[in-house]
Formats: C-alpha cells, sequence, structure tokens
C-alpha cells in the first residue's frame, strides 16, 4: 500500500539573507486537515518559514514539496495571513471578502454566494456593507481569516494573526478560529507567542531554536476535540502547556 503523500512539506529548508543565517536547516511535515502551531523565541525564522512553505520566498538551500509536488511560485491553494489584517478601507466587509473571487474570475454570482456563506460563517452577516473602519480588531482579524479561506485552499498560514489583539479580544477570536476551522477542516500551520493558545488549537506543537532557527521539538497535543477556553484549568491542559514551556525555555536563555 503506497504512503500517503504529506500536504505541505519542507526538506532540510535554510534562509540567508546577505551574510545573516535567518533560518536553519528546517524539515517539517504538515498531514491533511491537521492544525499545527510553530512557537519559538523572536527572530528566529519562524516569518521567514511561512513564507516559505507559501512560496512567497525560494530557500537558500532545501525544497517545499506540495501535494508530493516540489513548490517554487505562489499558489491559490495556499492562503497566508498576516498580524496585519491589510483590509482595504475603501471597500465593504462583503467587498473585501470578495476580492480573491474576484481576482479568480469567479462569476460575480458565485462570488455572492460564496461570500454570504462565508460572512454566516465569521458571524459578520450584519455588517456586510460596512466599511473595515467600523469593525473591531477582532472582527476585522476574522475578516482577513474568512478572506484567506473564501477560494478554498487547501492549505491556511497564519503568521501571528492576533498579535495585535489584547488579550481578552485573543481568546475570543481563538475560539472563533476554532469553530471556523471545525468547519472548514483545512490543514493549518500557525506562528503565535502565546502557549496557550497553541495548546488549545493545535494537534501539534513545533518548537524552534534561537536564530538561525531550527525545529528543536515536534509536541502531540491528545486533548479532545472540540475545544474550548473552560479547558485551560483542566489538569491535562496544564501539563501539556507546561511541556511545551520546558522545551521554550532553553531557547529564550540563548537569545
Amino acid at each position: 500500500m503506497p504512503r500517503a503523500v504529506s500536504k505541505l512539506a519542507a526538506q532540510g529548508v535554510a534562509h540567508r539573507f546577505g551574510e545573516v543565517q535567518a533560518l536553519g536547516r528546517v524539515s517539517l511535515k504538515l498531514e491533511p486537515v491537521q492544525f499545527t502551531c510553530l512557537v519559538g523565541p523572536s527572530g528566529c525564522g519562524k516569518s521567514t518559514l511561512l513564507r516559505i512553505l507559501a512560496g512567497l520566498l525560494i530557500p537558500s538551500e532545501g525544497e517545499v514539496l506540495f501535494n508530493g509536488q516540489p513548490l517554487r511560485s505562489p499558489s491559490r491553494a495556499l492562503s497566508l495571513v498576516f498580524q496585519d489584517a491589510n483590509l482595504m478601507p475603501w471597500r465593504t466587509v462583503e467587498q473585501n471578502l470578495r476580492l480573491p473571487l474576484e481576482l479568480a474570475g469567479v462569476p460575480r454570482q458565485d462570488q455572492a454566494k460564496s461570500a454570504a456563506a462565508m460572512l454566516d460563517l465569521l458571524g459578520l452577516s450584519e455588517f456586510r456593507q460596512a466599511r473595515p473602519g467600523a469593525l473591531s480588531g477582532g472582527m476585522a482579524q476574522r475578516l482577513a481569516i474568512g478572506r484567506a479561506l473564501i477560494a478554498d485552499p487547501e492549505v491556511l498560514l497564519l503568521d501571528e494573526p492576533f498579535g495585535a489583539l489584547d488579550a481578552l479580544t485573543r481568546e475570543t477570536v481563538s475560539e472563533e478560529l476554532l469553530r471556523i476551522w471545525a468547519s472548514s477542516r483545512k490543514t493549518v500551520l500557525m506562528v503565535t507567542h502565546s502557549i496557550q493558545e497553541a495548546v488549545l488549537l493545535a494537534d501539534r506543537v513545533l518548537v524552534m531554536s534561537t536564530r538561525p532557527g531550527v525545529i528543536v521539538r515536534d509536541l502531540p497535543i491528545p486533548l479532545p476535540r472540540p475545544r474550548s477556553l473552560e479547558q485551560i484549568t483542566q489538569p491535562d491542559f496544564v501539563r501539556l502547556a507546561a511541556e511545551v514551556r520546558a522545551a521554550l525555555r532553553p531557547q529564550l536563555k540563548r537569545r
């Protein structure tokens, strides 16, 4: 029986910016429908790795495989969401959401149908004609995630998407992301600096070293789903968070 092909894989990927080795040799595999979180010290190469995995940056060494085939340029099947929502202030919420479909040449009637379904999933239907300036930070970030999902990519890459949000909003949006992921069932890799967030969201947590970053631990998170914030005080959650923290602490001391 042939072995299943990973959805997205990095094989010995490394990158230099001039004389600076930004990323060490990284190998990883993302399996279909798996939610993976990536944690590590600031400046260790997490964002560089995501850009390489998205096909936006060609690595200095190694290669990326998407569905078993070399990835050498961006693909609509891979969506990347940044910390800044990057919404267009002159377009309505619905128009921002429909942008990827417009660029792909999807018929307007199909755009409207997909946008209505996504707005409902995001809980933003009543804001469809509003401008982005009328949205809270959490709502804007949900819209950015919805915009990334509306063209039905196979993989969603999230680069610290909640980093600019206050703690309470961040918790709320994390739960919203869980709900959206449970519905969309995409393969997800998310960079976060929050250990609690990583354990709440992920099936596995990858821990990176200081620059040049390499993956030093791959920790499974075998908590049952569906998950909620009520779990964060439960013994299994606390134990797993402590494991991630213990794996990360030596890297922070080396900065």
